[in-house]
Formats: structure tokens, C-alpha cells, sequence
């Protein structure tokens, strides 16, 4: 995966380079918009327009929606025995990103740009099934059966590094890269389960147990728990990585 990496790193010189050296930038064309067309395998519906003001700044807008549907890539951190208490879980989300651009080289738009950014993102869920398996004190054990359902938004900041060509001789056509982004910050919501059984506190105890072991990763949550179920907080840390394919057109 490296050597392909570097490769694609090596092309895109090379094509700046022989761009560069062909035709002048025209600063007439100031605003772009563009579709990442990677996000698509994500069900990420998103549309950015890019407001360039000189040389070598410019501003770039992005939004995008994540239609209803599985997480993705849940058997990353999830064994398949969670994966499958989680079975009719499906989420949707929502970004908002506002990206400075400072661009090196002939600018304009294109060729390589370092960008600071700021994302606010919103995760929710359907009324979704959970199960867990209360052992009693006389070893028999019960499935608890648990209805779930929640969201939660966070507010990050990051950097990004990318380079954006245009791709014929109008300029008009334009492929953005993102090589790499990655964010941080925080983020807050609510998950709230309920079940329609009373809950002891034996079995609140393990409920709590329960949920706590699933370990999901890069999330900070508190879990409390009652007669009618448990309150999933998260309250903590928020990252992510960024990295796509573009295509635009420049006018």
C-alpha cells in the first residue's frame, strides 16, 4: 500500500510539473465546486464549493450526509459476538467543514496546499435491538432484551495536506487529492436504552458491565444505569482522518 502511495505522490509531481510548464494559471476562474466521489462507497452524499482570493489563498466549504444504513467498517472494533447484539443497528450522520487553503507553487487553486480546518459532525441512530445475558444468583441465565436509540455531535479541529490539478487546457475540469487530514476535539450525546422488564439492581450491575466492555474505540463514555434500563454519555474526545478523491469543475 506504501509503493502505490508513493507512486500516486510521484505521478502527481510529475504532472504538476509538465501542467507548469505548459500553460500559464488563469485567474479569471476563481470559484470551484467539487464531489468527493470516494465518499460514495460511504453513502456520503457531500458537495464543497472552494472561493479562491488570490495567489496562493483560498476558502473551501464543504457539506456532506451519511444516508441511513450499518456503520461502517463495525467489525473493526466489535467481536462478532457484539457485532451480532448490534444486528439491526443502521446510524446517519451529518459534517459541516470550513477549510482554509494556502497553496504553493502557481496557486490559484492548484498544486499542493497545506489546509487548517475546522468539522462539526452529528451522529444518530435508529430505535435500534440490544441484548445482554443476565446470569442469576442461582446460575440460570436470561436475555434481557433492550431497545436503543440516540446521537451525538462534535466540534474538531485538524490540518490537511492535498494537491489539486486541472485536468485540460480550459482549466475548467479539476481533480482535488486529499492525501492526508486528520482532526481532533470533543464531542457530547446521549444513548438511551430501555427495557421492558424491571431491572434489579444485580442486573442493572451487569448491564453497566456489559455495555462498558464493549471497548469502542477513539469514544469516552459513562454509563449509568436503572430500573427501566441504562444512559449511554459520551462526553470526551473526537477524531478522525480524512483522505479522498475530488472532482470539480472551475468557473
Amino acid at each position: 500500500m506504501k509503493k502505490y502511495f508513493i507512486i500516486i505522490i510521484s505521478l502527481l509531481f510529475t504532472e504538476i510539473n509538465a501542467q507548469e510548464a505548459a500553460h500559464t494559471i488563469s485567474s479569471d476562474k476563481m470559484n470551484i465546486v467539487k464531489t468527493n466521489v470516494t465518499g460514495y462507497v460511504l453513502r456520503n452524499i457531500n458537495l464543497s464549493y472552494e472561493r479562491a482570493f488570490n495567489q496562493w489563498f483560498s476558502l473551501n466549504i464543504g457539506f456532506g450526509t451519511m444516508t441511513e444504513g450499518k456503520v461502517p467498517f463495525i467489525n473493526t472494533f466489535l467481536s462478532d459476538a457484539d457485532e451480532k447484539r448490534f444486528e439491526n443497528l443502521r446510524v446517519k450522520a451529518t459534517n459541516f467543514t470550513i477549510e482554509p487553503r494556502f497553496y504553493i507553487g502557481k496557486g490559484y487553486g492548484k498544486g499542493f496546499y497545506f489546509a487548517p480546518y475546522y468539522r462539526y459532525s452529528k451522529v444518530s441512530s435508529n430505535t435500534f435491538d440490544f441484548y445482554y445475558d443476565y446470569k442469576a444468583p442461582n446460575e440460570t441465565t436470561y436475555q434481557i432484551p433492550l431497545k436503543g436509540n440516540g446521537s451525538t455531535n462534535g466540534n474538531s479541529a485538524g490540518l490537511m495536506i492535498g494537491v489539486q490539478l486541472f485536468l485540460t487546457k480550459s482549466q475548467n475540469f479539476v481533480l482535488d487529492f486529499w492525501i492526508a487530514g486528520a482532526h481532533y476535539g470533543s464531542g457530547k450525546g446521549d444513548f438511551i436504552m430501555t427495557s421492558n422488564h424491571i431491572l434489579t439492581p444485580e442486573m442493572q450491575a451487569q448491564l453497566k458491565q456489559e455495555i462498558e466492555n464493549l471497548d469502542i474505540p477513539f469514544v469516552d463514555y459513562t454509563v449509568e444505569t436503572n430500573t427501566n434500563g441504562a444512559k449511554i454519555k459520551i462526553d470526551g474526545p473526537w477524531a478522525g482522518f480524512r483522505s479522498g478523491l475530488s472532482m470539480g469543475y472551475r468557473f
